[in-house]
């Protein structure tokens, strides 16, 4: 199962600050992370998901060690 780490917004949506999930690729893992967290819907279109630290298409495979960050806009100054 990937581990799917969550920031900010995000992590507050879930409820939690990382989840294991499975899932075949981005895509599968998004509409996964919908259905599971309703609260994370309008949220995760937002998001700079990010796989092994570096971003990737929605059809890209996942492995099964793979680590998923999903980062909400920031602000800053």
């Amino acid at each position: 199962m990937t581990l799917v780490r969550f920031f900010a917004a995000a992590e507050e949506a879930v409820g939690a600050p990382e989840l294991r999930v499975a899932a075949s690729d981005l895509s599968d893992l998004r509409k996964t992370l919908n259905a599971a967290h309703p609260a994370l819907a309008p949220i995760l279109p937002r998001c700079s998901v990010l796989v092994d630290g570096a971003r990737t298409n929605d059809d890209e495979p996942l492995a099964d060690d793979a680590v998923v960050d999903v980062l909400p806009p920031f602000a800053g100054g």
